[in-house]
């Protein structure tokens, strides 16, 4: 299943292209929640938690794009 695969912030980063600040930045504003942590201490997230963050972050962005031609 989709939900059983976790991602590292960097992995999340190389999933969705964007970067590793960018993700962080979902984090700070609520759009992606930390699902846990790794073995090494890292912040996982589910596949499906970042594919969703990801295309809100895309849907708001055209949106604005949009409005302010």
């Amino acid at each position: 299943m989709e939900d059983d695969v976790w991602m590292t912030v960097k992995e999340a980063a190389l999933f969705t292209g964007v970067s590793v600040q960018t993700v962080y930045s979902w984090i700070r504003r609520g759009h992606l929640t930390v699902g846990g942590l790794n073995h090494r201490n890292q912040k996982v997230f589910r596949h499906l938690d970042v594919a969703r963050a990801e295309l809100a972050t895309r849907s708001r962005a055209q949106r604005v794009l949009v409005a302010s031609v």
